[in-house]
């Protein structure tokens, strides 16, 4: 009798199967994979290798001034691991300049933003040169929380992991042999020394996820101030999700 196969492995070869055929059916040659030292993009990293071998597949470092050297580091080690050409291209010669126009005043929210979108801007200038596809990395509670830059690391052609929480995400990286420097690691999206997601966002991913699954259970009626948290932040950040606003054609 045939093995019965795990919730993990089962997704694992659910996503594979995406990226491979999402590649194939594009024509490109391969895909490009923003790697951050985090376990979103460990885990979008190791799932396009397995899909579509990792020759075909490259990882994209694109530190700015405050990324720290071990982030880095764990980017360079993963690659290495799963046997992924990696490059790495430095955000802040763009970002100066950016920062030079006139006008300009640097805030946390402006320099965030600004970072998110470079990246996305590098990312896609790869694609273009070397005809690939842009892997993108955000999974589902980052994305109903409106915890994501427009057009920055929402921007891709695919985006594996989407669909699944944060804490799935864990699971399934546990499955794939992330290392556990990398999956015990404070999540941070690196803007700022310090900067942590559950720190800015003001939830800890397990309440976030636990607050989904009673919302989901509940026909989407909070029940505790921490769903209430969740509710409201999902309607503030709706229009994040919404096609871009446009008249109806008349006629």
């Amino acid at each position: 009798m045939e093995e019965r196969r795990t919730w993990e492995d089962r997704e694992i070869g659910r996503i594979a199967d995406m990226i491979r055929e999402v590649l194939e059916e594009s024509g490109a040659d391969g895909l490009v994979v923003g790697v951050s030292g985090g376990v979103d993009s460990a885990v979008s990293l190791a799932l396009c290798a397995r899909a579509v071998g990792p020759a075909r597949v490259l990882g994209l470092l694109l530190p700015s001034a405050v990324t720290r050297d071990e982030d880095m580091e764990d980017a360079r080690g993963l690659c290495r691991s799963l046997s992924v050409p990696s490059r790495t291209e430095e955000i802040e010669p763009v970002l100066r300049a950016m920062e030079s126009l006139p006008g300009h005043r640097d805030t946390p929210y402006v320099r965030g933003n600004l970072m998110a979108r470079i990246r996305m801007t590098l990312l896609y200038r790869t694609a273009n040169l070397e005809h690939r596809l842009v892997c993108g990395t955000s999974n589902r509670s980052e994305y109903l929380l409106g915890y994501f830059t427009k057009y920055g690391d929402s921007a891709a052609d695919l985006q594996p992991i989407l669909h699944l929480y944060k804490g799935e995400v864990y699971r399934v990286a546990a499955a794939l042999g992330i290392p556990d420097r990398i999956r015990s690691k404070v999540p941070s999206a690196g803007l700022w020394a310090g900067q942590s997601d559950e720190g800015e966002i003001g939830l800890s991913y397990s309440g976030i996820d636990a607050a989904f699954a009673s919302l989901e259970a509940h026909g989407w009626s909070a029940r505790t101030e921490e769903e209430e948290k969740v509710l409201a932040l999902m309607r503030r950040t709706e229009h994040k999700r919404l096609p871009v606003p446009s008249p109806v054609r008349e006629g």
